[in-house]
């Protein structure tokens, strides 16, 4: 099977052309693909598929073979892919689990993604919880370089009150004109150099109780991110959009494992 392999910000990706409706993976499959010593190695796997009304599709699955909710640094690698494959120029509309997104690439190779509305915020003391197409726990941190994400992260991603689907969880560290932010995700179980939904989360998550157009910058362990907004209300968002890069790695062929 023909793969391509991208990454956003460290976040990376198996990428498969499925518009002939041809590959069917199980979920050990892509498990083994998405291994980093067995396998070729990512943090999920997407497949682009035809959609009506739409450029096309995109299925993804966590790096434990399940199928997950949105991505946003696997959108925006998406995006990228599509142009590759000449489905999209600089502009692209496409479905995924959480519904329709928009998106254009800019003059620097960026994808700019736009993510639907936050219809929620709860702010809670310490911590915040909304849903950016994944679920996300926000919590507050003095030093996020000092922060054990896989251990807290793992403690709160299995908590009663979260199960059985779990949620990620963001560490942050607010700066005046910058947000540092370490994401332990589930489905892959493990920090990740970067969580797009998650970043867009913690954004939103530290406007607190303010209204207005908002841009943040966000470092991650892999690179930078943008995050805008505009909450009319301060337990809610729209107008929500993702910016940064989307970068082609390498592409193979690989024999698929059968289980």
């Amino acid at each position: 099977m023909f793969f391509n392999k991208y990454q956003g910000t460290g976040n990376d990706f198996i990428i498969i052309d499925n518009r002939q409706q041809k590959i069917q993976l199980t979920k050990a499959q892509i498990a083994r693909m998405c291994h980093r010593r067995f396998g070729i190695g990512a943090d999920g796997l997407m497949l682009l598929e035809s959609a009506m009304e739409y450029d096309f599709r995109m299925v993804y699955y966590n790096s434990d073979g399940g199928e997950s909710t949105m991505c946003g640094n696997g959108g925006r690698c998406m995006v990228a892919f599509a142009k590759k494959l000449g489905i999209i120029s600089d502009k692209a509309n496409f479905i995924a689990i959480d519904g329709g997104h928009s998106a254009t690439i800019l003059d620097n190779g960026h994808v700019f993604l736009q993510m639907n509305d936050v219809p929620w915020v709860t702010i809670n003391e310490g911590f915040t919880l909304l849903n950016t197409g994944s679920p996300h726990f926000v919590k507050w941190v003095n030093d996020v370089n000092e922060t054990d994400v896989f251990r807290e992260g793992r403690e709160i991603r299995n908590l009663p009150e979260f199960q059985p689907d779990g949620i990620n969880v963001n560490f942050v560290e607010v700066n005046e004109n910058l947000l540092k932010v370490r994401t332990y995700e589930r489905g892959v179980e493990d920090e990740t150099l970067s969580c797009g939904t998650g970043v867009t989360a913690s954004a939103i998550a530290a406007t607190c109780s303010s209204t207005g157009l908002f841009q943040t910058d966000i470092e991650t362990p892999g690179g930078y991110l943008k995050v805008s907004f505009t909450k009319n209300t301060p337990s809610s968002a729209i107008n929500v959009a993702l910016s940064g890069p989307a970068e082609f790695v390498f592409s193979g062929e690989v024999e698929v494992p059968e289980y």
